[in-house]
């Protein structure tokens, strides 16, 4: 490896910095302490939990829609 190459990798670690460490922090589902390997979860199984809630709808991004009226569709 290159002075050069060294030199990149080192500043690409550093670039990193300590907010790629993986501090644990309790499970949304259940609250027991993440684990890196599934994080933000515990388990396979909360990450299925809450995958499976996504796709049944349980969770939901709210909108509002606004009314548009006639005079709007020619403005665009």
């Amino acid at each position: 490896m290159s002075r050069k190459e060294k030199t990149q990798n080192s500043a690409a670690r550093d670039e990193a910095g300590p907010s790629s460490a993986f501090t644990p922090r309790p499970c949304p589902i259940c609250a027991k302490m993440s684990v890196e390997r599934y994080r933000p979860f515990c388990s396979k199984r909360c990450a299925d939990v809450d995958l499976q809630r996504w796709f049944t709808g349980s969770y939901a991004v709210p909108v509002v829609e606004e009314d548009r009226s006639p005079e709007d569709d020619g403005e665009r």
